[in-house]
């Protein structure tokens, strides 16, 4: 029975490593060329995932490359003043700890046979247990996985649904070695997370385990082609850091200090999510995991349902080898659930975001009561 796996990111790689483990072979299937052919992104909070990298038999390596520190948080308002200051103790256990996305995901490949991702396979499309690749080339399956993220090709095999524009759009920035180029903002923003909200904005700093700080700054209520009218000249980002200063009118100086240090890395990022709650009719011979199946707003839980994914379905195939049907369903009633209450959450979360007193409001969230 050969399982073919669309898209070599976190899911599609946690479910190859637990059918590996269960001495089963799957194929993962990735359009980028090589590992390193894109930049991964950064830090990701990684708490309930950590079930799935047990299973994987992971969770000693991910404990090295687990930043403990990362788990401190800051919480201001737009005015400077500091609601919330949590700094992790050294020996604290590894609850939410950040790890970049890049040296996750490289573990997961890394225990993985040699063979087992195909770079350069853009699917194109499937039926009748073949798949098909913008460079021409086919190959059989008798159960296709798609993995293969938020503008996931595989899920129109199951579902007519698509992404919709939530009503955010961010601005990515960043400052480069950070500790040695600016070592006053450095201390400023700590080694963790860094947050400022109000007045349907933010700003989130995040500490990268290369020295950099990425930088996110969301306009929410804002519409999907919001960026055309921003005045915010991405082609030149000395001017275009000038305008997003200009779009925080009275945040405190120590902020907008943030964004003029930033170097030329300025990049748009429309966010979208699939309804909350999507189901499907279980189809035989394809399923999907991760931000095919679900894709929430940007709030911490999307990569750890991603690697629960994984591990679900790898280990509903281990259990039922000689009836991939029963599992299949089997797995997608339960992920239905988890995603499903997982969406519910973040899709509050994201309210929670766009309201004028969102700093006020998340503090209720991390200090209930």
């Amino acid at each position: 029975m050969t399982i073919a796996i669309v898209g070599a990111g976190l899911g599609g790689l946690a479910l190859a490593r637990v059918l590996h483990v269960n001495g089963m072979d799957s194929v993962v299937y990735e359009r980028e060329p090589s590992r390193g052919a894109r930049d991964q992104g950064g830090m990701l909070d990684i708490h309930s995932g950590q079930r799935a990298l047990r299973e994987a038999g992971l969770i000693d390596q991910f404990s090295t490359i687990a930043r403990g520190a990362g788990q401190d948080m800051r919480l201001l308002e737009p005015d400077g003043t500091l609601l919330l200051q949590e700094v992790t103790p050294d020996d604290a256990p590894l609850e939410r700890p950040e790890v970049d996305r890049a040296d996750l995901r490289d573990l997961l490949l890394d225990s993985l046979p040699e063979d087992a991702v195909r770079w350069g396979h853009a699917f194109t499309s499937a039926d009748n247990g073949l798949l098909r690749f913008a460079d021409g080339s086919s190959a059989t399956y008798d159960l296709l996985v798609g993995a293969d993220g938020a503008h996931s090709r595989v899920r129109a095999l199951v579902t007519d649904a698509r992404p919709a524009h939530i009503g955010q759009n961010v601005v990515e920035i960043g400052i480069p070695d950070i500790d040695r180029t600016h070592p006053d903002l450095a201390a400023m923003v700590g080694r963790g997370n860094y947050w400022v909200l109000g007045n349907g904005l933010s700003l989130a700093a995040q500490r990268n385990g290369d020295g950099r700080v990425r930088i996110g700054i969301s306009f929410y209520g804002t519409a999907e082609d919001w960026f055309a009218t921003s005045g915010i000249p991405f082609g030149d980002p000395a001017a275009a850091r000038a305008r997003l200063i200009d779009l925080l009118p009275g945040w405190d100086s120590r902020f907008t200090a943030l964004i003029a240090a930033c170097d030329d890395t300025v990049v748009p990022r429309p966010i979208s999510a699939l309804p909350v709650g999507l189901t499907w009719p279980s189809t035989p011979g394809v399923t999907l995991l991760g931000d095919a199946a679900h894709l929430m707003p940007p709030v911490g839980e999307g990569a750890n349902m991603a690697l629960l994914d994984g591990a679900a379905l790898g280990l509903a195939l281990a259990a039922r080898p000689d009836d991939f049907p029963a599992a299949v369903k089997e797995y997608e009633r339960e992920m239905f659930e988890r995603t499903g209450a997982a969406a519910r959450m973040s899709a509050d979360m994201q309210e929670v975001l766009t309201s004028p007193d969102a700093a006020r409001k998340l503090l209720t969230f991390f200090q209930p009561g």
